[in-house]
């Protein structure tokens, strides 16, 4: 496979810088209501369109799927999966909680991963069997710690009903654990894999919400619910995130509150 995780952290620096440039601009951002607590502003339709122009230079064999435009198929075999601003609503509302996210998928399984966090400058990055790093220093999951003593992210969107959330949480209070929610999914998954958190549970993602978060826990020694890639671009699905130690355990939880199958 050609090395694209140096240009892939190119194009999303470059993405992040574009999308800080409306974050500073508040009071002019442009934003429509797509549903219940669903929000999408110009700087995500124009972010992504310019991730979208940078990969198709890059690579154009490539695939790419986008929260917000149409997709772009391609010949390679390769798929480029892209959530230009993950953490709109903390965007649109001055919150610097958001990232610019990029996956890249083939055979079914995510092999490179981008998270950039422009508010704070970080760089979260994974390839496939190369381990993941932070600002390019290696990510190490190793955290003895049980749910008692540490915090769970947790994930809810107008995807789901309610009924999974409120049990989610009940149990993870039962445990002893703490729970955390910053409207973020890719950044509470990076903050997985740099030990912030012990995990990270949400009933239903969509692909670009996930993929890259999930290949950067596990690429640091984390443990993450399997699927296929593919099928998560098609549908989404739940997506569960763990420490060794506390991963059974949610996943326990987790299926407790959402149902067993997801």
């Amino acid at each position: 496979m050609i090395d694209r995780t140096k240009i892939l952290i190119d194009i999303c620096h470059e993405a992040g810088r574009l999308a800080a440039q409306y974050f500073s601009e508040q009071d002019q951002l442009v934003i429509d209501h797509k549903g219940h607590q669903d929000f999408v502003s110009q700087a995500d339709r124009n972010v992504e369109l310019l991730t979208r122009e940078l990969l198709a230079k890059a690579f154009p064999e490539d695939a790419i799927v986008g929260e917000e435009h149409d997709p772009t198929p391609g010949t390679s075999g390769f798929t480029w999966v892209i959530d230009p601003i993950d953490g709109t609503t903390n965007f649109i509302n001055g919150i610097p909680a958001w990232t610019v996210v990029v996956a890249g998928v083939q055979n079914g399984e995510t092999q490179i991963g981008v998270i950039y966090d422009s508010c704070n400058e970080e760089t979260f990055v994974a390839r496939r069997g190369k381990g993941a790093q932070l600002n390019g220093a290696l990510l190490n999951i190793d955290d003895a710690r049980s749910l008692s003593q540490g915090t769970i992210g947790v994930g809810y969107s107008n995807r789901v009903e309610d009924q999974g959330i409120l049990p989610l949480i009940s149990g993870l209070i039962g445990d002893g654990a703490m729970f955390y929610r910053n409207a973020s999914g890719a950044l509470s998954l990076a903050y997985v894999a740099a030990g912030r958190l012990l995990g990270y549970a949400e009933e239903h993602m969509n692909a670009w919400d996930c993929l890259a978060g999930q290949l950067i826990v596990s690429e640091a020694g984390g443990r993450v619910e399997l699927q296929d890639a593919d099928d998560m671009i098609r549908d989404g699905g739940r997506v569960v995130v763990g420490t060794p130690v506390v991963f059974d355990r949610l996943m326990e939880i987790s299926k407790t509150a959402f149902g067993q199958d997801h």
